[in-house]
């Protein structure tokens, strides 16, 4: 059963972003036939929309595990959950993200959840995810793991 479960889906200006398949698509074909255009950019226009809302990743805890899009970690190898929003957030996705981090971010979505990796055959130091519910992620990960709650703040 799961505890937490978020789509990172792209946000509305995405989808209205690759709106501009619509008249690029009708102008193309419009020469040849303008219903043709229409149909074509409608189904371009459908096919984007759904690959961008069923390739998002999405952030699960269930069964002892924390799923972030294709990669799996067992709880117990989890430390420390902080939420990260506003100048910490830009910072922890640029300046102070150690390359060997696993990172789970998408550009549209600005909070992060920073989780420390406590696996001595693991090289990687901790997970870095977007998230829209930064603090509901970090308390679902503090409910699930008791030794998580060493240091559940918010910056």
């Amino acid at each position: 059963m799961s505890t937490y479960r978020e789509r990172l889906s792209p946000s509305l200006w995405i989808f209205l972003a690759i709106g501009l398949v619509i008249p690029a698509s009708i102008l193309v074909f419009a020469p040849i036939s303008l219903v043709t255009g229409i149909i074509v950019a409608i189904v371009l226009y459908a096919g984007s929309a759904a690959i961008l809302f069923f390739a998002s990743p999405v952030l699960m805890i269930a069964d002892g595990m924390f799923r972030a899009g294709k990669a799996t970690i067992p709880l117990s190898f989890l430390r420390d959950p902080v939420a990260l929003t506003g100048n910490s957030a830009v910072l922890a996705r640029g300046q102070k993200l150690d390359a060997r981090a696993w990172l789970c971010i998408r550009g549209w979505i600005q909070p992060v959840v920073k989780v420390t990796v406590h696996d001595p055959n693991d090289p990687v130091p901790y997970w870095l995810v977007s998230t829209r519910n930064p603090t509901e992620l970090v308390a679902a990960l503090n409910q699930q793991t008791p030794s998580l709650r060493n240091n559940p703040t918010v910056n």
